[in-house]
């Protein structure tokens, strides 16, 4: 796919699972803008199901506008009826990458490589609470404060301003 000329062309999103520190598990819903890399959510959850996904999605479309096109894989959340729904009601065109293909699908994976290293592996995670505040604070850093080689050294904040 060619890289999107603008914000809000082509959004990639993708789940990472970690565990908390008494071993429960939880996943993490990341939602990358690919013009920018900007991570406009990392939705923190022990369950997130389509409908959930539908919601965050409409969350984050109030505050960006709706993108042109989704890229995902083919989980069953992101194949539910709830996505399939809300994609033909806000006329969001949805792409789903070949199984077994992450790299067609490479923003969003290497966000997630540099949350994974970064972020979740330098952490132990109490409870949901922390591990939502320790992510969503390593998201700020990412977006406003580290800079991108691919973006021409700015940060993803920076390139979606101008």
């Amino acid at each position: 796919m060619a890289i999107p000329q603008g914000p809000n062309q082509r959004w990639s999103l993708d789940f990472v699972s970690d565990t908390l520190s008494e071993g429960r598990r939880f996943r993490i819903l990341n939602v990358i803008d690919d013009f920018s890399r900007e991570c406009l959510a990392s939705v923190v959850d022990t369950s997130l199901s389509g409908v959930r996904v539908a919601r965050e999605l409409d969350r984050i479309a109030e505050m960006r506008g709706y993108p042109y096109i989704v890229v995902s894989d083919n989980g069953t959340e992101l194949t539910s009826n709830a996505i399939l729904t809300w994609q033909e009601d806000r006329q969001v065109e949805w792409h789903y990458i070949a199984p077994s293909k992450p790299m067609q699908n490479g923003f969003v994976e290497s966000f997630n490589v540099r949350l994974r290293d970064s972020c979740l592996n330098e952490h132990l995670f109490a409870n949901l609470h922390h591990a939502r505040h320790l992510i969503a604070a390593w998201r700020d850093d990412y977006n406003h404060h580290r800079p991108h080689s691919s973006l021409d050294g700015l940060t993803p904040w920076e390139y979606h301003q101008r």
